[in-house]
């Protein structure tokens, strides 16, 4: 079948829209982007007045049309408005017109009009009609569950169906919104449906007020209904009206061996702390971190700021203000973050691994402060009584926070310790697990080293531990609620004279993320701000009042605290914690040229691009000291306090043993990073392949608890079919290397091998796996319940686990047990 010449226009910065346009110079215009689709040849015309960006997502397109309907074989070429016969390509692609010839001025359509003047109405449909609501303002309050409603916002039509509406009522209100915008004088509409309960943040956005949650109740009939519709416009609904899964431990994604530095801000200057007191810290002070750690191919920073709940505003600007200049000094390379006491993200506490906050403090500014205003120093003095909460989910990653030391702040969720000059408690709520109780003793080392403490259970608490609270009182049982990740939202930002203008970008990929713009990536918890590398260093500057503006706007209507952790990320220098959002090819931010220039070089040479890799600097020692680590200062297995007179939690059986399985020189993470395919693979040797094979087997077991976001899809005109868009590359989709699926079972099999030597040295008794279950009717005795799987054999241990033991013990222990617990071994 001959191939038919087509032409295309491409308009959007961060969404292309396509429409095909009849085969004729006239369609060409000076501020759109034409893709002309030959036999042979792929061209884009690029209108002089179009963007970079504008140029850079029509590719998307030109790689689609290239793969779907030339199996990938043809050229490309970009014909730049205005560069008239400069090249060959140029002067092939007039050819197709008959000659080059000036382009007439772009006509007005209606695909061109605005409702920048369309005043948004709210209907509701009576009889299939539309009738207009009066309200002197848009509310939650003035929707109807009974009812169906038509929100009128020019370009953009709603129709909202309440739960309690029938099929024929949402089908009517169908039909009037569809007639609505058939109307003349009026822009060219797009038509979205909502369900009571479902509505899209857009919608929300359109109204003045909307609660936060809403009680709707709702039949079992009404449940079936209201998934059908949802599965109609291709909602998976599975588990979505089902009460919430049990949440699992947030993971920090970074590595927790590296680097760390800490300073105190007095003032306008900052003081070097101590590596045996840097996990301390007060309330009313304000605090500078810089954290070095291996990173995929050189030494990664982070540099923060940390502000206690009473720390002044002062010393808070003069915090910024000092952590800037720090990471100005190293080319903007450090990811940055600014955190605020009692919203400490998860990669804090694990770098800190054990870290107390004391009420009051000694900065200058907090105690002018309080004298100023006349308030009592509440600084935690050793001879006074203390009462600390103790949380965290184990030795490297534990807080003891202080609190009033009243009976009031006794949780049945928590353990504490309570002190004055002569005497420790330890308090343990009926509701702690053993874990908790041993994190007690881990931090009585740092905050009472010298002293024995006295156990005290709820219930069975002695006179002197009330005594000493001033008394009995009631106090909550319920753990403290912190913000939960939900789905990431990408917004591209434009940030002028000190307002800031936000574009969500929906489904999104690595490849949205250009290098001439700034984007926020919100996931609820905590903030990104992405600043590409073509951006002006002025902007680049305003990166943290970017991320505090849009929690000040509150864009997603989720009433965002202003104390929300922000990270500024430079393109090229990704966190692990951030990259974990996306599908990551880190080459991508290491090339030459503009988004347009890069993502050309993609299409032009199948995925191949020119690398330019930016130089590291060493790192920098801002207190006089070396950045090369002090194994002393970071050891993972024992507290800082130097004068202890005991060590807890570790006994020397378990020292013993931990020492045959550490290894000093070994890269400890926490959780392994997304799986990333990278451009130019490190060449190996065959040693080196041997010695690489077991850690790619557990990167590529590990890597399947992780879910990818979904796939980007261009929008296509009718006459060229919409799929997956294919250059965005995955581990998987590399024809190059073997299926992962293949690469396990070999590595795997090259594991058993060595563990069957193990074991034979070991001479551990084995036992069929129906007699090890926890459910077995015949259960075997003597053994150790604790470790179920270590008994099994080789073969059926990978038989039921799919991998080797000694992989499966290099997984993190929350995944080993969810193992476990799926083969009923645990």
């Amino acid at each position: 079948m001959e191939h038919q010449t087509h032409l295309f226009v491409c308009r959007g910065k961060h969404v292309v829209h396509v429409n095909e346009v009849p085969f004729a110079r006239s369609s060409l215009n000076h501020d759109d982007i034409f893709i002309l689709d030959t036999k042979s040849k792929i061209f884009q015309f690029n209108g002089s007045n179009s963007s970079i960006q504008e140029r850079a997502k029509a590719l998307e397109v030109v790689q689609y049309i290239k793969d779907t309907y030339h199996d990938g074989k043809c050229e490309v070429a970009a014909v730049e408005d205005g560069k008239l016969m400069a090249d060959a390509e140029t002067g092939e692609f007039w050819g197709f017109f008959g000659g080059f010839a000036p382009l007439p001025r772009k006509t007005t359509s209606d695909e061109d009009k605005t409702d920048v003047s369309f005043p948004t109405k709210l209907f509701h449909v009576e009889k299939g009609q539309a009738e207009p609501v009066e309200a002197d303002s848009l509310t939650r309050e003035l929707l109807d569950t009974n009812k169906c409603y038509i929100l009128d916002c020019g370009i953009e039509v709603f129709v909202w169906m309440g739960r309690n509406t029938s099929l024929d009522e949402r089908k009517s209100a169908s039909g009037a919104a569809e007639e609505l915008v058939r109307a003349a004088e009026r822009p060219n509409s797009r038509i979205a449906r909502v369900i009571e309960g479902f509505e899209t943040v857009m919608f929300r956005s359109k109204f003045e007020s909307w609660p936060q949650t809403t009680n709707v109740t709702v039949s079992e009939d009404g449940r079936g209904k209201v998934a059908a519709l949802l599965r109609r416009q291709g909602v998976n609904v599975n588990g979505l009206l089902k009460t919430a899964p049990v949440k699992e431990e947030p993971q920090p994604y970074i590595d927790v061996t590296g680097n760390l530095q800490v300073w105190s801000v007095n003032d306008q200057e900052k003081i070097l702390i101590p590596a045996a007191n840097q996990s301390k810290f007060y309330s009313g002070g304000c605090y500078i971190f810089q954290y070095s750690y291996p990173g995929e191919d050189r030494e990664e920073y982070l540099i923060g700021t940390w502000f206690g709940k009473k720390s002044v505003e002062e010393e808070r600007a003069s915090a910024i203000s000092l952590a800037s200049k720090m990471v100005e000094s190293l080319k903007f390379l450090p990811a940055q973050a600014r955190i605020f006491e009692g919203n400490e993200p998860i990669q804090f506490f694990s770098i800190f691994q054990s870290f107390i906050v004391f009420k009051g403090g000694h900065s200058s500014g907090y105690k002018k402060y309080i004298a100023e205003n006349e308030l009592p120093d509440e600084t935690c003095k050793e001879d006074g009584v203390a009462l600390f909460r103790v949380q965290g989910s184990g030795p490297d990653n534990m807080q003891a926070i202080q609190v009033e030391p009243v009976a009031s702040s006794l949780n049945s969720s928590y353990c504490y310790i309570l002190h004055n000059d002569s005497s420790v408690f330890t308090w343990s709520g009926n509701l702690t697990t053993s874990e908790d109780q041993e994190l007690i003793e881990r931090q009585l080392d740092l905050i009472k080293p010298n002293m024995q403490s006295k156990p005290q259970k709820e219930g069975s608490e002695s006179e002197q531990f009330w005594d000493l609270l001033g008394g009995k009182s009631e106090y909550p049982s319920q753990k403290l609620a912190r913000e939960a990740e939900s789905d990431p939202h990408l917004f591209s930002c434009i940030f002028l004279k000190g307002n800031l203008k936000v574009s969500e970008i929906y489904n999104f990929t690595q490849d949205d993320l250009m290098t001439e713009d700034i984007f926020i990536l919100d996931t609820h918890s905590e903030i990104f701000v992405w600043v590409g590398q073509q951006v002006d260093s002025k902007s680049k500057l305003q990166a943290l009042s970017i991320g505090e503006k849009f929690l000040e706007h509150d864009f997603l209507l989720k009433k965002s605290s202003g104390e929300t952790p922000i990270y500024i990320v430079m393109e090229g220098s990704e966190p692990p914690f951030f990259t974990r959002f996306f599908t990551w090819d880190s080459a991508k931010s290491s090339m030459h040229g503009n988004s347009f220039q890069r993502k050309l070089a993609i299409v032009k040479n199948g995925g191949t691009p020119l690398l330019d890799k930016p130089k590291r600097r060493t790192a920098v020692s801002y207190g006089g000291r070396s950045s090369v680590p002090d194994k002393s200062q970071r050891s993972r297995s024992m507290s800082f306090s130097p004068d202890r007179v005991r060590v807890r939690g570790r006994s020397p059986a378990f020292n013993a043993l931990a020492a045959n399985f550490e290894n000093p020189n070994a890269r400890n993470l926490s959780t392994p990073p997304p799986v990333v395919r990278k451009v130019y693979p490190k060449s190996v040797s065959p040693d080196s392949a041997k010695l690489a094979s077991k850690s790619a087997a557990i990167a590529a077991l590990t890597a399947s608890f992780e879910q990818p976001p979904p796939a980007r899809q261009v929008i296509m005109p009718r006459s060229v079919k919409v799929s997956p868009e294919t250059p965005k590359s995955t581990p998987e989709s590399n024809s190059k290397e073997k299926p992962i699926s293949i690469r396990i079972e070999s590595l795997t099999i090259q594991e058993d091998v060595k563990e069957g030597e193990a074991e034979d040295e070991e001479g551990l008794p084995i036992y069929p796996y129906e007699g090890l279950k926890v459910n077995s009717p015949d259960p075997v005795t003597e053994i150790d319940v604790t470790k179920r799987e270590t008994y099994l054999s080789a073969a059926e241990f990978r038989e039921k686990f799919g991998m080797a033991k000694d992989a499966f013990y290099k997984l993190p222990k929350w995944k080993q047990n969810k193992l476990k617990m799926a083969l009923q071994l645990f």
